[in-house]
């Protein structure tokens, strides 16, 4: 395999890991992963095995031009492979770390997490994403295990025993069409079990089309412009409900919990209002820096176009930063500013939106354009309604005030941007 120079560029790539593939022991029904099984008909080792493992860490480590490098597990469900694979993974970025810090992030359902666990993941400072999607009737609509039951009970379980070890976590929820429905609980059940850095993650996924479904698939593959349209799902979270869930939650935030509780997405929103740029890819203005790589190797231009059209190749045989910086990857990137709809050009909120994840774009502008988000009314709900607030916040900040300064603000009679 050739070498590659570290990519020359002052900003690092995210892979997203995937080192069991899509094997997970739940059986959520809205989950897009599971079925990339069919992706491999012919895998029947669903592990990372030891030489691609040793190969991507060292490359990942080579080729990022940063002094910090973090590597991100997911699956499925990654603790499926126990805690052994894991301690390779610390052994091998040590042997290649090469001076350099290295961090850990692992996505989990927090089901199958014991003591053992908890110890090795507290000791070598894994940072613990948990998926729950709210109180037990919320959670457990839609994330059940492989006999449909429930699943609430188990999650807290593993909860209690992250804290009992004090692993750091955050909390990943994925709105849809059930808890989208009721905000504040979702909100105030996540800060009740501890939760201070939380991720909503909006779910919208569509119905295959007729040739998806001959190539065995349920969910449709990215939107292209021209091609006919499948339906959302039903559980999949409609845009005018995500958009006042948003602002629901934002609205009891910036009056109770501003430096207590961090909503990865209102962070994200004061990076662009700021003018810094957003942390998130979804709200930045081009893409291509956040891939996915399975458990054989294969590199994928993002976690949610794993798809043949969208793999890059292998790192047994192609460098990975090669293949980060490569025309087909750049294009895929840019690809997401060049296609933006005129609607979106012109619109008052696409410093903070950009158009949103290209995934997403597959409804029509009201002049009848391709390629505008479906979560654009939500977006615009949302963005104009958090504006004043967020004008304020990057103005604390810029005379050298806390954020949480705004709190007593918005709490004031005259606060005109908290309702």
């Amino acid at each position: 395999m050739n070498n590659t120079a570290p990519i020359n560029t002052g900003h690092g790539f995210h892979v997203l890991t995937k080192p069991i593939g899509p094997i997970c022991n739940l059986d959520c029904r809205y989950c897009f992963y599971l079925e990339k099984e069919k992706l491999y008909p012919d895998e029947h080792q669903w592990r990372m095995s030891d030489a691609v493992l040793e190969e991507y860490i060292r490359q990942y480590i080579q080729d990022q031009p940063v002094p910090e490098i973090n590597f991100a597990w997911q699956g499925g469900e990654p603790t499926l492979l126990g805690v052994p694979f894991f301690r390779k993974v610390v052994e091998l970025q040590q042997k290649h770390a090469g001076g350099r810090k290295i961090s850990n992030a692992l996505q989990t359902n927090g089901t199958l997490l014991n003591d053992e666990w908890c110890k090795f993941l507290a000791a070598h400072k894994f940072l613990i994403g948990l998926s729950i999607d709210g109180p037990r009737e919320l959670h457990d609509q839609y994330r059940v295990d492989k006999r449909q039951k429930p699943t609430f009970d188990a999650v807290m379980r593993g909860l209690e025993l992250l804290k009992k070890h004090k692993v750091d976590f955050n909390t990943l929820t994925v709105v849809n069409h059930a808890n989208s429905q009721q905000p504040l609980e979702v909100y105030r059940f996540l800060k009740e079990i501890g939760g201070e850095f939380l991720q909503f993650i909006p779910l919208v996924e569509r119905r295959a089309s007729a040739q998806s479904k001959a190539r065995g698939f349920d969910f449709a593959e990215p939107p292209e412009p021209g091609h006919p349209q499948s339906p959302v799902t039903e559980w999949s979270v409609e845009a005018k409900p995500y958009g006042n869930f948003l602002c629901a939650i934002f609205d009891e935030w910036v009056r109770q919990d501003v430096g207590r509780v961090f909503v990865q997405l209102f962070d994200a929103a004061l990076g662009n209002w700021m003018r810094l740029g957003s942390s998130l890819c979804v709200f930045a203005e081009k893409c291509g820096v956040a891939l996915a790589i399975e458990h054989n190797g294969d590199l994928y231009s993002c976690d949610h176009y794993v798809y043949p059209k969208y793999h890059l190749g292998n790192i047994l045989n192609q460098s990975l930063g090669g293949m980060v910086r490569s025309d087909r990857q750049t294009k895929f990137g840019n690809d997401k500013f060049d296609t933006l709809p005129q609607y979106c050009r012109k619109c008052e909120v696409r410093f903070a939106c950009n158009g949103e994840c290209p995934k997403h774009r597959f409804i029509k502008t009201p002049d009848g354009e391709d390629g505008l988000n479906y979560l654009c009314p939500a977006y615009k709900l949302f963005f104009n309604h958090i504006d004043p607030g967020l004008r304020l916040m990057a103005q604390l900040l810029r005379n050298g005030h806390a954020a949480a300064d705004i709190m007593e603000i918005s709490r004031s009679a005259c606060a005109g941007f908290a309702p």
